[in-house]
């Protein structure tokens, strides 16, 4: 079973929601469209756009690599400005934030599953299928350079070897500091403000990664789209500072919002909720 709390991003709802749901309620050719036409089209996922801009929009490698230069200049300022005894540390989420999950996105789209599949995803983590985002290798590499610990807290679940596949992921991926010292995976829960206090404890955290509001602290996890938003707008001073957000537009806590599960089941309600929020934003 994989991970019902793993985490995601508020990129805008309308990527994978209004243009896959176009691509389902609209015809062929101006003509009407046949009856096997219509029963494919009901069977489109309607996550199509978004992972079709995961893998193939420049914009969103260039967020990843935006994301890091703005972490390269936070660990140059840190260095600068440092003016007591702890050491330095960066604590960053795994999935979608250092590790990429495009090949999983693609397999799934192309097997013809409707929503998140936990058998496909824990098969594809345990054969070491994640590959280095964007500017992730570069960037993390420079901060252990220079002496910056970098701490890894994600949320998964593939049983006793949870641990061990999360560790043998950042390990294959060329990431530094993937071991167990640096590396805890939350099998229970996606709540990680306790592992964070406990580094931060023993360090100076210059900044938090992620790609879910989540990552960075626990008030965000509240199931409603606008109180979501006024709680990240109480912050707006610390994202693109001390927060690094990146973007995933296919899973995770923007859809529990929506449906009250961070990977809901495809069903003709979970249709119609996908495209009531389309429409009305909430």
């Amino acid at each position: 079973m994989g991970n019902p709390f793993r985490p995601s991003s508020l990129l805008a709802l309308g990527l994978g929601a209004t243009l896959a749901l176009s691509l389902s309620a609209c015809s062929t050719g101006g003509t009407e469209p046949s009856t096997n036409d219509s029963a494919a089209q009901t069977e489109q996922n309607l996550l199509t756009a978004a992972v079709a801009w995961r893998v193939t929009a420049a914009e969103r490698d260039n967020l990843y690599l935006q994301g890091f230069n703005i972490l390269t200049d936070r660990v140059d300022a840190a260095l600068a400005n440092k003016d007591n005894d702890k050491p330095l540390a960066i604590i960053s989420d795994v999935d979608d934030t250092v590790l990429s999950s495009d090949d999983y996105w693609k397999q799934l789209i192309a097997s013809g599953k409707q929503s998140f599949d936990d058998e496909l995803w824990d098969q594809w983590v345990a054969d070491n299928g994640p590959t280095p985002t964007a500017g992730s290798l570069k960037a993390l590499e420079y901060a252990a350079e220079k002496g910056v610990e970098v701490f890894y807290v994600s949320s998964r679940d593939q049983g006793e070897e949870t641990q061990r596949i999360g560790v043998a992921n950042l390990k294959a991926a060329g990431l530094p500091f993937a071991d167990d010292e640096h590396v805890t995976m939350l099998r229970e829960s996606s709540d990680k403000e306790e592992a964070q206090q406990k580094i931060a404890d023993d360090y100076e955290v210059i900044a938090y990664l992620g790609d879910n509001l989540n990552d960075f602290k626990r008030k965000y996890y509240v199931e409603s789209v606008s109180e979501r938003k006024s709680l990240a707008l109480e912050d707006a001073e610390e994202f693109g500072r001390k927060f690094i957000l990146f973007p995933n537009p296919t899973d995770g806590h923007w859809m529990k919002a929506i449906f009250g599960d961070s990977e809901p089941a495809d069903s003709p309600e979970y249709r119609e909720r996908f495209s009531q929020a389309a429409k009305t934003g909430k």
